[in-house]
């Protein structure tokens, strides 16, 4: 009987979260889709190739409009990385903005969170991004960073026939890059790639997520973080660390983080925990190994390290500027919104966005520009 109570809550909890995040989740893979067809990615390297303030503003704002995938996000940093960008901007600012800061992780948060949440997170990945970029620039010797961009530019790297796609983006105006149907094809290719990548994961998140809220009671969770008492320095700290290492043996990323995140706060986590959970996503064993495969152990390790530490310390500091402010709200306040009929009508909407896009990806034949719009711009 209890294992049947616990299968019904899981699935009455996976329901929920799907419906709710639906619209949210193609919404902006769509966006990123868009930003990868239209935005050429050699200009954006250019761009970034040296490790100044300014550069690292600029790679965490490219981050920011593009990939949500952590996978996808680690491949075009190693391609940056690989082309000369500084290793503060392509695999700090830009790999940590492109899988933590970008639109559909916040919508995704707000939604099953709160907008309160959604704002520690921008402040706080914020604020990660200094911390890693800092230490890129200041703490990691020079040498090693060479030796990682030595590294990865000896593999065999297969770019699929990238150049063709980045030499129309490049030689093309805006104008004929968003008025044909070719650019618009690429864009729903990409944000179906974006699917491909992610799915198995999203689906991991969601069922991982789901299993734990059926069958392991909030009391153990609670059992966990009171091993310090509440509101002390240590349960912080302590909480921050414990999110920071579930985040890693969970091995899910990016917004698939989003409903675990809800159960560990409903489970008495605190404020700042939930914030370095999300942020360790980064540095799940699978990551890692790519870490290794493309810059050797070395770098792999360094960037564990240096990881795990800025998501704790950045969720250690939100928590006590978000304490001491007065903005951490009440758990019973947050998550597990029923969603209204505006949830109805966006996943509607959106579903026909993610039919026309697969429709682009997996049936229809390459063609050329709109009629009578851009002529020949294909």
């Amino acid at each position: 009987m209890a294992i049947q109570q616990g299968l019904i809550e899981s699935g009455r909890f996976l329901i929920e979260m799907v419906w709710i995040t639906w619209w949210p989740i193609v919404l902006g893979f769509t966006i990123s889709g868009a930003i990868q067809a239209f935005v050429s990615q050699e200009r954006m390297g250019d761009m970034i190739g040296g490790d100044s303030w300014r550069e690292i503003g600029l790679a965490s704002g490219f981050g920011f409009i593009s990939s949500s995938c952590s996978f996808g996000a680690v491949a075009t940093a190693k391609s940056l990385f690989k082309k000369g960008a500084s290793a503060a901007t392509s695999l700090a600012a830009y790999e940590f903005a492109s899988t933590n800061l970008v639109i559909e992780i916040g919508i995704v948060i707000w939604i099953v969170l709160s907008p309160t949440f959604m704002v520690a997170d921008f402040v706080g990945g914020a604020l990660l991004i200094v911390l890693l970029a800092g230490a890129f620039k200041y703490l990691v010797p020079e040498s090693w960073i060479e030796d990682a961009r030595e590294h990865v530019r000896n593999l065999d790297d297969d770019e699929g026939g990238h150049g063709m796609d980045e030499d129309w983006v490049q030689n093309h105006s805006w104008k004929e890059k968003l008025l044909t149907l070719r650019g618009w094809r690429k864009a729903s290719k990409n944000a179906i790639g974006e699917w491909q990548m992610l799915w198995k994961e999203l689906v991991a998140g969601f069922i991982i997520a789901a299993l734990i809220k059926g069958f392991v009671p909030e009391s153990a969770w609670q059992q966990l973080f009171s091993i310090f008492p509440e509101g002390t320095v240590g349960w912080i700290v302590f909480g921050v660390v414990i999110g920071a290492v579930i985040g890693v043996l969970t091995f899910v990323c990016s917004v698939s983080n989003v409903p675990f995140a809800l159960v560990l706060w409903q489970g008495g986590i605190p404020f700042g925990g939930v914030l370095s959970y999300i942020f360790a996503d980064l540095i799940v064993p699978h990551i890692v190994d790519m870490y290794r495969k493309f810059y050797g152990w070395r770098m792999a390790a360094t960037m564990f390290v240096l990881f795990f530490a800025a998501a704790a310390v950045a969720g250690v500091v939100i928590h006590a500027v978000w304490a001491g402010a007065g903005l951490i709200p009440a758990r019973g306040a947050v998550g597990g919104t029923k969603p209204g009929w505006y949830t109805t009508i966006l996943n509607v909407v959106f579903s026909g966005v993610f039919l026309v896009q697969a429709y682009f990806m997996y049936f229809e034949e390459r063609g050329g520009g709109i009629a009578g719009v851009v002529p020949g711009a294909n």
